[in-house]
């Protein structure tokens, strides 16, 4: 399968999310032409925190319709919501090498990349020959397909209507346990 992932955070309250956007190469070109058509005059990126209310409806309704799939990767913690994001990431790098996704995309942290890059490299790591996966961490203004992760996180994270009404984008939510 080769798939492109496209990763993005959210917290809520003791809980660390990271969203995992599946994308075909395929549907690439579309799918970013189609964010980049939701944009408002001026606006750089969509940013479902910053977005309002009817207006994140109307974008949640676009992914939707066009059929857009992820994951979610769930960790409760404490004090080290860094510790979380790295069980989190984790898992989700495992799950990708298993399904034979080809691209990761991470929604850059200035000065916090590198503790990503440290545990990707600990999955690469123990699987070298069957790897294949290239990953990249980019600033989300510069790759629209991290929308969709941000959006989709923000939604599952907000629960009630937003959650029921991001579910059919969310093929799975995996809990990693506690950080």
């Amino acid at each position: 399968m080769s798939v492109h992932g496209f990763v993005d955070e959210s917290c809520r309250g003791p809980v660390y999310m990271l969203s995992v956007a599946l994308v075909d190469p395929a549907d690439l070109g579309r799918l970013r032409r189609l964010l980049r058509g939701l944009l408002m005059p001026g606006q750089r990126e969509l940013h479902a925190k910053k977005e309002a209310p009817q207006r994140l409806r109307a974008i949640v309704a676009k992914i939707i319709a066009d059929g857009v799939r992820a994951r979610i990767y769930l960790c409760r913690y404490g004090a080290d919501q860094e510790a979380a994001r790295q069980r989190c990431l984790l898992r989700l790098v495992e799950d990708l090498l298993d399904d034979g996704v080809r691209r990761l995309v991470l929604d850059s942290r200035p000065g916090r990349d590198r503790h990503d890059e440290r545990t990707i490299w600990a999955v690469l790591g123990k699987r070298p020959q069957e790897s294949g996966l290239t990953y990249e961490h980019m600033d989300s203004a510069a790759e629209q397909l991290l929308w969709l992760a941000d959006v989709i996180a923000w939604c599952h994270g907000a629960g009630s209507d937003w959650r029921r009404r991001i579910a059919p984008a969310v093929v799975r939510v995996i809990d990693v346990g506690v950080s």
